[in-house]
């Protein structure tokens, strides 16, 4: 065969169209693939630091923020329930949290904060995850006359003190976790950054 009527301009054509096409859908594949990669600023939002405004939380509420899709309480202590936190120590498991999953710049005292006014806990049970409810009545009828404030798991009974210390024999394994935290100032707390990195 003889190749006489062959246009091998035309042959180059072809060939350099179909390889800018191919190169075209090879980018076009590759950039949502790279982009992928990326996190959303949904999901960075999620690991972003919260912010809480402190300065109108009264002696003995409770606020609650969301930090990584988990709620975080900030509650207030009042300045009898910081004394009365010593005095339960022999009814705790672990009362010089131990065991505790929190960070190490948080004291292993009976209040287990940075302000002892403020308690700050991830507002999960440390048994199967559900979430507590806060219980700052002294004496509920429901809950014992030795009951003097703290958070009672309503799943399977998990008893904690108003520093999120769990009481002996629950069935949770741990205190509460103490998420990282510093105060920005004296009406702001940051959850997500330690105090070195505000």
């Amino acid at each position: 065969m003889s190749n006489d009527g062959v246009n091998k301009g035309r042959r180059r054509l072809l060939l350099g169209a179909t390889t800018a096409l191919g190169a075209v859908g090879a980018v076009g594949v590759a950039v949502p693939f790279v982009q992928s990669w990326h996190p959303s600023a949904k999901a960075r939002a999620a690991g972003a630091p919260a912010r809480a405004d402190v300065s109108k939380l009264e002696p003995g509420q409770q606020m609650i923020v969301e930090w990584r899709g988990r709620p975080v309480w900030i509650v207030r202590r009042t300045e009898e329930a910081i004394a009365n936190l010593p005095n339960m120590d022999d009814r705790l498991a672990d009362p010089e949290s131990n065991r505790a999953d929190q960070p190490a710049y948080i004291p292993k005292t009976p209040e287990r904060a940075l302000r002892p006014e403020y308690m700050v806990l991830v507002g999960i049970c440390t048994h199967l995850g559900c979430s507590p409810t806060y219980r700052p009545d002294i004496a509920p009828a429901d809950l014992g006359a030795n009951w003097e404030g703290g958070f009672f798991c309503p799943c399977h009974g998990s008893r904690f003190d108003l520093s999120g210390r769990v009481f002996r024999a629950q069935p949770a394994p741990t205190n509460l976790v103490i998420p990282p935290h510093a105060y920005l100032d004296d009406a702001t707390l940051i959850i997500g950054l330690d105090p070195e990195e505000v």
